[in-house]
């Protein structure tokens, strides 16, 4: 079974996420370990992310990424323990 490019870039994308969230979940650890609320991780998370984007793609890149963000939330995407029916 051949693999198209765009399947490649697909799995590529994936594993590179993956590998981002388990970054993030060990700098969370990390940061709760040291006594660091969680609301305050989150704030620094998303601060970082946006400045980030904004840096590199811009202002436009990064309302878009909010707009995207705020329909998976409503959508249960970061919900724990939901169920999917």
């Amino acid at each position: 079974m051949e693999v198209t490019v765009n399947e490649m870039d697909e799995i590529i994308a994936r594993e590179k996420r993956m590998a981002a969230m388990e970054f993030q979940l060990e700098a969370w650890a990390d940061g709760v370990m040291e006594g660091i609320e969680s609301t305050i991780l989150a704030d620094a998370a998303i601060a970082t992310a946006l400045e980030e984007t904004i840096r590199e793609q811009g202002e436009d890149a990064a309302l878009a990424l909010v707009d995207t963000l705020r329909e998976r939330i409503l959508c249960g995407e970061f919900t724990p323990n939901r169920s999917v029916q």
